[in-house]
């Protein structure tokens, strides 16, 4: 059995109900304000994982919450056309959202789930210098962050803690996402379970700063916003060449 602390877990309707007055407000100010379209967005895939619990499905729970959270940390290059790299936008996010948060939720969150957060340091499969030259040595240096972590709690380095933490989240997401796992299978089960245990708690911690603290904050450019019908129309017919008469 698991001996990691469980607690309550905001849902999807408390984190809305919470909300609602900032959207109703932002709403009216601009139409296509993005940080409504965000916060709907990370919702409407956490409530997913709500729907799925009885499933018990955690291939398809980590996905979809590393898609919540993306929905709120991804940014559009404006020069290039297309998204930027995953773990440039989530540091900047990360970074934002530590420095808004003075209720300290995601702190307190560290700390009341630190066995949680140092079993995935110290989870070799969930390390990329270990994947590098899987091997007992490399395992044994890639749990070095474990040790690290107990200096990071001591020095309240949250940033340091969170950069490494989603680092090994990511790595299962990924391995997933490139088909490099089985779904359902049997040897990932423990690093996958921790990751959406993780993830489960950090997201409604992140979503109350966004709530609290954040709802004024122009989180950047929003890749694929939601376009109009007008819009669209017109997006299409500039893409149609004219056809001769």
């Amino acid at each position: 059995m698991s001996t990691e602390k469980t607690t309550d877990i905001l849902t999807t309707h408390q984190l809305r109900s919470r909300w609602k007055p900032h959207k109703l407000r932002l709403s009216l100010e601009q139409a296509t304000n993005p940080t409504p379209i965000r916060f709907h967005r990370a919702c409407s895939w956490i409530a997913r994982v709500e729907d799925n619990a009885a499933a018990e499905d955690h291939d398809v729970d980590i996905i979809s919450l590393w898609i919540a959270f993306n929905a709120l940390y991804g940014q559009w290059d404006e020069q290039k056309r297309e998204p930027k790299p995953d773990r440039e936008c989530w540091r900047g996010f990360v970074d934002a959202i530590l420095r808004l948060d003075e209720s300290q939720y995601v702190p307190d969150l560290l700390k009341e789930h630190k066995r949680l957060v140092l079993s995935l340091l110290d989870d070799e499969y969930l390390s990329g210098f270990f994947w590098q030259e899987p091997s007992a040595k490399r395992a044994g240096q890639s749990k070095k962050a474990k040790h690290n972590a107990q200096t990071w709690y001591f020095e309240q380095r949250w940033t340091m803690i969170l950069d490494q933490l989603l680092d090994r989240i990511y790595l299962m997401r990924c391995q997933l996402v490139h088909g490099a796992a089985t779904h359902r299978g049997k040897l990932n089960r423990t690093s996958l379970r921790r990751c959406v245990m993780m993830m489960q708690r950090l997201l409604p911690a992140v979503l109350m700063v966004w709530i609290d603290h954040g709802a004024d904050t122009h989180w950047g450019a929003m890749c694929y916003p939601p376009l109009g019908p007008m819009r669209e129309s017109e997006s299409q017919s500039k893409a149609r060449p004219n056809k001769p008469r």
